[in-house]
């Protein structure tokens, strides 16, 4: 809900204008930015589906002639198509002429052709959606446009020191984590200019290898060509650009050139060398930061290192991406080195920053009868995966097929974790793998993915689902079997939601070898100082504004897994930006700030780009979805084979021409 003096943003129509009594005024149902910051009110929003007025004393006539200027900037960047580049320097030149006073009807004529014209024959929707909001302002606020041309004078701000400010997303770019410009790099994909591709994800995304194959993709929940028929393969073309760099043996590509090393003495230490650690210290390192990495393990790389197995994500595809940033001239890691209270003390006293960017590495227990942590038999995930990881890409320890060959598994949950414990048993031989789920198929693929938990199937996972372990048992030695109960939705008969309900005659039992509980993990929070008294969610993470990413202690900023619990590896890359971002303004002014580029984002996100609702005109339907090449079961479930083999060029040029390029500016007056 917002205050608003006016508003036709996305379809709704309020007019407070003229009503004295504030209470009486009727308010917009959508998450307007009425406050820019907490102590700076916005006066006014305007963007690619209406405009919002929040002060009565804005200038429509300058707040329509800024946002014309915005878009003749992009317009004359792009220059894919009349209609949007002439088309912006046309809006912005007649805008221009009425706001200085010069302006005529015939003026507001052409602006209205000009406006259909672009909003029917444009490219893409960035050309086609501009005109949307000026179009309003010239309907709604047509007397003071008049009153410019009839009287020839200056519209009332047009002289003053006014200050807008833009920004162009677009929805997948929006639900995107990461904020990686997903247009721009399935644009240099179509193009076949894969450099250019691959610059456009390293703005925010350094991990290019590995989030164009094990991100959940939540960018294509918001993809616009769903409106029409299915959403783009967004993922995997985001790995042709990595990929055409290290096949080819390219010189690292960086968003831009590094700035050398600063000779002031200032560094940054950084707790953990997951996905998290790697992307702070990657985009500090790009600002001459000295940066140093300790990671308690003999490998750099987190889970996704230890984790994610081989068939998921090729250590050598993933090693690429870690000597990205750790060939930058300010990196530095240190290895084996496990970071205890006391050390972080020390560390904190020789540093100007620290981040914490440790994972979330403790096995949570069932909660079941009997459980025991130390039994044989019962495994917690993340030591099976470490195992199974550490012996198939470096070759450390021994390998998990001489515990789990022939043997029964059973694994407890329904998130990528217990994916890879079910889906690694397989590969190590087992004879039976059975993955026990309290909820259903479709929860678990949202939790997943389709493909995930597809070739799980294939491969020959059992899914039982609604269902708990209660009891297990025991000789005293070696777990035997699990009390299995089994529950069913019962729908409320008050229309609330439906409650999971044990069936009186659903218990059953599984004999098995081993038991791998994977329903989540914690923290091990033995690092963090009990003096320092730091604030702490009621999950067991570091409490941070979810915004800056600095803790209760000035100074001391935690992203990823250890401030918000386990997460995702795109997740865990949008923190660490962020984080990288204020710390390296913290460094020299003392002070937690936002650039507006990064205050706009969080104000999008808050109001939703993406309107599933939304009618789809102008683009041919049912162009089919391109589906790249996996490895045929047999083939695959015996070893660590990469399963998905990426598109051809064919493919990918195809699928990337499906894009539709959904760009939009929004901008706020302050």
């Amino acid at each position: 809900m917002a205050n608003v003096v006016f508003s036709t943003w996305r379809g709704e129509f309020i007019d407070n204008r003229g009503i004295v009594d504030n209470s009486s005024w009727s308010t917009s149902e959508f998450k307007l930015p009425e406050n820019y910051t907490a102590d700076v009110a916005s006066k006014a929003f305007i963007g690619w589906d209406g405009v919002s007025i929040f002060d009565g004393d804005i200038d429509v006539v300058r707040l329509a002639l800024e946002y014309a200027a915005q878009y003749q900037v992009y317009s004359e960047a792009c220059g894919r198509c009349a209609p949007g580049r002439w088309g912006g320097r046309i809006l912005y030149d007649l805008l221009d002429k009425i706001a200085r006073g010069e302006g005529s009807f015939d003026d507001v004529a052409h602006l209205k052709e000009v406006s259909g014209t672009m909003m029917s024959t444009s490219k893409c929707e960035i050309g086609m959606t501009v005109p949307k909001p000026i179009l309003d302002l010239m309907k709604h606020y047509e007397s003071e446009f008049n009153d410019l041309i009839v009287n020839q004078k200056e519209s009332k701000h047009y002289n003053q020191e006014v200050k807008y400010i833009a920004k162009v997303t677009a929805p997948c770019t929006d639900m995107c984590p990461a904020h990686v410009d997903i247009p721009a790099y399935i644009e240099g994909v179509r193009d076949m200019i894969f450099d250019e591709s691959l610059a456009a994800t390293r703005q925010t995304m350094p991990l290019a290898h590995t989030c164009g194959r094990v991100c959940p993709h939540p960018c294509e929940d918001a993809c616009r060509r769903t409106n029409l028929d299915e959403p783009i393969s967004i993922m995997e073309l985001k790995r042709l650009g990595a990929d055409y760099e290290t096949d080819h043996e390219l010189p690292w590509l960086h968003p831009y050139e590094p700035k050398p090393l600063k000779n002031d003495g200032k560094k940054v230490a950084i707790i953990g060398a997951g996905p998290a650690g790697l992307t702070a210290a990657y985009y500090l390192a790009l600002e001459g930061i000295k940066v140093d990495i300790f990671e308690e393990l003999p490998v750099l790389g987190g889970e996704v290192a230890v984790g994610v197995p081989e068939y998921r994500m090729p250590i050598d595809k993933y090693n690429k991406d870690i000597e990205l940033v750790t060939s930058m001239e300010a990196v530095d890691v240190i290895i084996n080195h496990r970071v205890t209270a006391e050390r972080l003390k020390e560390i904190e006293s020789e540093y100007d920053s620290t981040l914490l960017a440790f994972g979330t590495r403790l096995s949570k227990k069932v909660g079941a009868a009997n459980e025991k942590m130390d039994m044989g038999g019962y495994w917690g995930a993340i030591s099976m995966l470490d195992k199974v990881n550490l012996w198939h890409k470096y070759g450390i320890g021994s390998p998990a097929k001489e515990d789990l060959e022939g043997k029964v598994v059973v694994c407890v949950g329904g998130g990528f974790t217990s994916m890879d414990v079910v889906r690694c048993s397989i590969r190590e031989g087992a004879k039976r793998v059975v993955m026990l789920y309290r909820r259903d198929e479709k929860t678990i693929i949202g939790n997943t993915t389709y493909e995930e938990y597809h070739e799980a199937v294939e491969e020959g996972v059992e899914f039982i689902f609604y269902s708990a372990i209660e009891e297990i048992f025991d000789d005293g030695k070696q777990i035997t079997k699990l009390k299995v109960n089994q529950f069913e939705l019962v729908p409320d008969p008050n229309g609330g939601r439906a409650q999971l309900v044990q069936r009186e005659d659903g218990d059953f039992e599984i004999e098995c070898d081993y038991l791998i509980p994977a329903v989540s993990q914690a923290a091990d929070l033995q690092i963090l100082p009990a003096d320092w008294e730091l604030a702490m969610t009621s999950w067991g993470t570091l409490l941070t504004n979810g915004k800056d990413y600095m803790t209760s202690r000035a100074g001391l900023f935690a992203a990823g897994d250890c401030e918000y619990g386990p997460m995702t590896i795109v997740n865990a890359v949008g923190q660490a930006k962020r984080a990288a971002s204020v710390i390296s303004r913290y460094l020299y002014d003392g002070k937690v700030s936002l650039t507006d580029d990064e205050i706009m984002e969080d104000h999008l996100k808050t109001l939703k780009v993406y309107d599933k609702k939304e009618k789809i005109k102008g683009w041919m339907p049912g162009i089919p979805r391109k589906v790249s090449e996996k490895l045929g079961v047999d083939e695959r479930k015996t070893n660590n084979k990469e399963v998905n083999l990426g598109f051809t060029g064919e493919e990918a040029l195809r699928e990337a021409e499906r894009c539709m390029r959904c760009y939009y500016i929004s901008m706020v007056t302050v």
